[in-house]
């Protein structure tokens, strides 16, 4: 149960700047409040208050707001009007689905001579003879009555026969109040049984409780309040705790492939281009701002609605030369990655591209012919080690002097004149 604090006065008083001293309306319906308590002292302004859904089973501590105009106590658990003959400025009262059965209380409201409008509506007490007439000649200064404007001549039968009127009212109450008692006692003992019987909760008994059949009371509105936030702290204790959040790499660095969105896609490995492709399905009507690409050298990764989409891939690439675009029609979303060996892949197209200009003839100056055929032999030809050895022993072969056994065969040598000179 909710009491009324200065703390919960401020929070419904933020379009007042949070400020109770000089508060005109204030709204405190649905709140489970059971006592009305502090208003008169803290909000000696007010003009409109709303208690409308709660569990307040009294008018207390309302009688020194001489400017309170209009309350709503509809749905509460009051059996009677009282405390309220000091609101002077008073002019519009709602009872409407209380437990009022004691119909002479609202003489309380005579001296309320600015009361205009009252509604009781849902009430035991709208069901005693007599009820309509007895209201309306105890109460001369109202105008309308659950919603029915007073006509005159109603008024004046209704003054001509309220002695008669009230007596039967009485007589009506007394039925009524001891009928209430000993239906209070039934519920309370039914209650206690039912708790008994089970004593464990379970859904079993949460159904018989709304099938089993009671009277409507004050007693079995707060029995169904607490039955339903017995409920409800089963159901806060059974919620599930919140799932972890999906892991995009492994401790150990390792890239995880992951479809949150559960998006259809294709991924392309364009030779030609020399870049990878990335075709995301994202949803067609999805607002783009819910959208976030982000491209790394070994994985590309895309936020989608707060869900998120990750691929590894089989090369790196460049992020900064990425990018994406997102087609109006289809609403799908293509990342294109150039792969970061693309110079390299460039030279070796221009030199295939070279070599194969030049197989189809194109004509060449004899010098660039000459320079390709020498870089050609050298190419084909021994080594540069190769050759500086060679160089190396002729010289000192050149150097030394001519061995013993060449030297034989010059003194040997005799020219023979027929042979022809060699060219």
């Amino acid at each position: 149960m909710a009491t009324i604090t200065e703390d919960l006065l401020r929070k419904c008083a933020e379009h007042n700047e949070c400020e109770i001293f000089s508060l005109e309306e204030v709204s405190l319906h649905q709140r489970n409040i059971k006592k009305i308590e502090h208003i008169d002292r803290w909000c000696r302004d007010l003009k409109i208050l709303y208690l409308h859904s709660n569990l307040i089973s009294k008018i207390e501590n309302l009688s020194r707001l001489k400017k309170l105009e209009y309350v709503n106590f509809t749905l509460n658990n009051l059996t009677r009007i009282e405390n309220l003959n000091g609101c002077e400025s008073l002019k519009k009262l709602d009872f409407t689905a209380n437990f009022i059965g004691e119909l002479t209380s609202i003489e309380t409201l005579q001296d309320n001579y600015n009361l205009e409008e009252l509604y009781l509506t849902g009430n035991p007490c709208t069901e005693l003879e007599g009820y309509r007439d007895f209201v309306i000649a105890t109460l001369p200064q109202l105008m309308i009555l659950d919603g029915d404007k007073i006509k005159k001549s109603e008024r004046i039968m209704a003054l001509q026969k309220y002695n008669r009127t009230r007596q039967e009212i009485l007589e009506q109450e007394k039925r009524y109040l001891k009928n209430v008692q000993f239906n209070n006692e039934d519920i309370m003992k039914s209650f206690e049984d039912d708790t008994r019987d089970n004593a464990n909760y379970d859904e079993d008994s949460q159904e018989k409780f709304w099938k089993q059949p009671t009277k409507h009371t004050p007693l079995s509105r707060i029995e169904i309040y607490k039955h339903m936030e017995k409920s409800r702290v089963k159901n806060d204790s059974e919620i599930k705790k919140p799932k972890t959040e999906r892991k995009l790499i492994t401790d150990d660095g390792k890239i995880l492939n992951v479809n949150e969105a559960k998006l259809d896609f294709k991924f392309i490995d364009d030779e030609e281009n020399n870049c990878f492709k990335l075709n995301l399905a994202v949803y067609r009507f999805l607002d783009t701002s819910l959208v976030e690409a982000d491209v790394q050298p070994n994985y590309v990764r895309v936020k989608i609605n707060g869900k998120y989409f990750q691929l590894l891939l089989p090369e790196e690439v460049h992020p900064d030369m990425s990018t994406s675009l997102r087609s109006q029609t289809t609403g799908h979303l293509l990342i294109t990655m150039p792969k970061a060996n693309v110079i390299i892949k460039e030279r070796k197209f221009m030199k295939e591209k070279s070599n194969h200009r030049g197989a189809k003839g194109i004509k060449k100056s004899p010098a660039k012919n000459e320079s390709n055929i020498q870089n050609k032999a050298l190419e084909d030809g021994p080594s540069v080690m190769q050759l500086l050895d060679k160089i190396v022993s002729n010289d000192a072969y050149r150097d030394n002097e001519e061995p013993a056994a060449h030297k034989d065969m010059l003194n040997e040598f005799v020219d023979n004149p027929e042979v022809p000179p060699l060219i």
